[in-house]
């Protein structure tokens, strides 16, 4: 079995060699599309919809898990600023000093390795990152920010379901979940991570159903489906 480690160094390889590819192919007229940040509420399917996203129109997908694991390495946040060019760094090194100075913040070492990955995922565009409150770092002319919330009961039951446990232990799954993701917010970016004033758009997956919301998710940003999708 592959290490941890290795196995998100060959994440970060891939994800360049695409980049690099994407780089050299692209005409000056191209607009990239925005970078879609899913936050949701444990249970919602958020991780669902995001994945629905990226297949339905061939956008690069980043998991929270992998997120967190490229922050916490500094080899990575180098190899990926290496792939931007100097004015796409100038203007990245800009736009998180300024966030850093308008939000008040303190970061440390984590948080700077997290704002350097998904800011440089910013600035290539087409892709969906799911939580570590990228809604937050990614500046205001290349994101979309979504929300995915359902009512407790129907999260409690969706949870109860999927990992097979019983509705208490997913009621302690879901309080966990979310009093991490609440204390992660708060201390790396000053915010309540529930103030929909944070958020584009916030779907509530109880009466909006995922093949919908990635549809809705896709008309806001201007996406084209890809094809066969």
């Amino acid at each position: 079995m592959k290490s941890k480690a290795r196995f998100i160094e060959q994440i970060v390889e891939e994800q360049v060699q695409r980049w690099q590819i994407s780089m050299s192919e692209k005409k000056e007229e191209v607009i990239l599309a925005p970078v879609i940040s899913i936050s949701r509420e444990p249970g919602s399917g958020g991780r669902i919809l995001a994945q629905k996203i990226a297949e339905k129109h061939a956008l690069d997908l980043f998991h929270q898990e992998v997120i967190y694991e490229m922050a916490a390495s500094a080899k990575v946040s180098k190899v990926f600023m290496q792939t931007l060019d100097e004015k796409g760094l100038s203007v990245l090194e800009h736009w998180i000093a300024s966030t850093v100075h308008q939000r008040q913040l303190w970061p440390d070492q984590y948080l700077q390795h997290l704002m350097k990955v998904i800011g440089t995922i910013g600035k290539h565009g087409n892709a969906v990152i799911i939580g570590r409150g990228a809604n937050f770092i990614l500046p205001p002319d290349g994101r979309f920010r979504a929300r995915v919330v359902a009512p407790r009961e129907v999260r409690i039951a969706n949870v109860a379901r999927d990992r097979g446990v019983s509705r208490d232990e997913a009621k302690r799954r879901i309080t966990r979940t979310e009093s991490q993701r609440r204390a992660f917010i708060r201390k790396y970016f000053n915010a309540n991570i529930a103030d929909p004033a944070n958020y584009d758009l916030v779907i509530n997956t109880e009466t909006i159903d995922i093949d919908r919301a990635a549809a809705i998710v896709g008309r806001a940003v201007g996406l084209q489906p890809r094809q066969g999708a």
